[in-house]
């Protein structure tokens, strides 16, 4: 069933938001340390499996493969054939606020030890649905052999959300820690406590209580200060920019009030077993996407449409929508993505490139382009239609297993000369092999089909892929996916 030139909001449900409003407010003291990563002198007896690098590439395909360019400010685990050990800091730490940019290559696993007792797991959890406490970001759980069978292991807490990025892109985690408090005899007053975890910009465990040591705790007792641990006996991993402070300031709530009443309560909107498309404003940095439209595909992938000029411009993974600025108070008709994004860029989709030292459009000329809005095929999928130079474009994008979003552009007859679509912009945009692009610092891939053959070339950002749009025998249209 198709709903033809269709530019009104479909109708959805409105799911009233079932979690609980944060335990704590947090106050964090600004001025944080930085752990040098010149040489591994900020380290305790490291094995041969850490070193350093200038920059470093993790596998998209190949399991646990990361190689690594000679330079400073990275720190590199590569698990070989000899003694592969975990490394320490010199530095001890009781509360910690910490931050740190990690990449891992496929299949991998590591772990950051929080006073090296209590482990938040580091794992390749890219597009997974079901979330255990063996996942990414995750407290790892602990371990009783005494417990009956199928139950060794316990305690641990899974991610509310998975908002893991692919192998081989650099991935953000940042943990708020209270450590355990102990009296003037040594007596333990309060257990350690995971405040807040944050990964990729999405807080997934709060308020967590930590009872013990998580499982391969490198010390069998608990204590108010201990060294950072990072595991790497396990996978190949990379670390930057780890960034900490020990000031964190916490004022506890009670946990049972609730701060909103029954008529204003958070909005979400959900993607239950159909796709969702979804009409309001949304904001984007430095813009407000006062025509867009919001499309959340199965398996927890969703992208957002500039109706006004054809641009895919920012996809994310995890929920769809909070709708709450829409519903509550006076409302402002905008909606917010639920999960980890990341921004395309909000320019014309289509630009005529006469030569190679034409600037990409900004902006579309008067009158070059006419929206007309979108069809959905059986399944609730929108081609979003427009006129571009006098010439009818249809645009789809779409999403099999959750992973990759995949756009196909194509035009109804015959396309001017020089027709290009903007696919990627970024600090940098490096050939991967196998039609593979990394793009703005392992940030995102771009996937081309086989034979494609793409324009990178320099811009105000750094650099820009450009895909020309080429009349063949099989008709006009050009096609590349989307990875992150």
């Amino acid at each position: 069933m198709q709903n033809k030139y269709l530019l009104k909001c479909i109708p959805v449900q409105l799911l009233l938001l079932a979690t609980c409003m944060p335990f704590f407010a947090v106050a964090q003291n600004r001025s944080a340390a930085q752990v040098p990563l010149n040489d591994l002198s900020a380290f305790k007896n490291p094995s041969a499996n850490w070193s350093i690098a200038g920059s470093v590439t993790a596998d998209f395909v190949k399991p646990n493969t990361i190689t690594k360019k000679d330079g400073t400010g990275i720190l590199v685990s590569i698990p070989g054939k000899g003694k592969n050990e975990d490394l320490f800091t010199n530095v001890e730490h009781g509360d910690l606020d910490l931050s740190v940019d990690f990449m891992m290559p496929k299949e991998s696993n590591s772990g950051i030890y929080l006073q090296g007792r209590y482990e938040i797991q580091l794992l390749d959890s890219w597009a997974k649905e079901k979330l255990t406490s063996g996942d990414l970001g995750a407290i790892y759980e602990r371990w009783d052999e005494t417990r009956p069978a199928g139950q060794f292991g316990y305690d641990g807490v899974a991610p509310r959300i998975n908002v893991s990025r692919a192998p081989g892109l650099w991935q953000n985690i940042h943990i708020l820690f209270q450590a355990p408090k102990f009296d003037a005899s040594g007596k333990k007053i309060a257990n350690a406590r995971i405040v807040r975890i944050v990964l990729n910009g999405v807080t997934i465990i709060e308020n967590a209580e930590l009872q013990a040591p998580t499982r391969g705790s490198a010390f069998a007792n608990e204590a108010a200060m201990g060294p950072l641990r990072l595991q790497g006996d396990h996978g190949a991993v990379a670390f930057k920019n780890i960034r900490y402070n020990t000031r964190v300031s916490t004022t506890q709530v009670d946990g049972t009030r609730n701060d909103w009443d029954d008529s204003n309560k958070p909005v979400t909107v959900d993607v239950k077993g159909e796709p969702v498309v979804f009409r309001s404003f949304v904001d984007i940095p430095g813009k407000k996407v006062t025509h867009s439209v919001s499309v959340g595909l199965l398996h927890n992938i969703s992208f957002g449409y500039d109706l006004s000029n054809g641009a895919v411009y920012q996809v994310w993974k995890g929920g769809f929508l909070d709708a709450s600025p829409m519903w509550l108070s006076r409302g402002n008709a905008t909606a917010r993505p639920i999960g980890s994004v990341v921004v395309i860029g909000d320019a014309p989709a289509l630009a005529l490139i006469h030569s190679d030292d034409q600037a990409w459009p900004d902006s579309l000329e008067k009158g070059i382009y006419r929206p007309k809005g979108y069809e959905l095929d059986e399944a609730g999928l929108p081609t979003f239609k427009y006129i571009f130079d006098g010439i009818s474009i249809n645009d789809k994008s779409t999403s099999d297993d959750g992973k990759i979003l995949t756009r196909k552009i194509s035009v109804d007859g015959p396309a001017p000369k020089d027709l290009f679509t903007r696919v990627a912009t970024g600090s940098d945009i490096v050939d991967m092999g196998n039609g593979m692009y990394s793009v703005n610092n392992a940030t995102y891939y771009v996937q081309l089909d086989k034979g494609t053959k793409p324009v990178i070339r320099n811009s105000g950002q750094g650099k820009e892929m450009l895909l020309p749009i080429k009349n063949t025998d099989k008709g006009t249209s050009v096609q590349y996916s989307l990875i992150w």
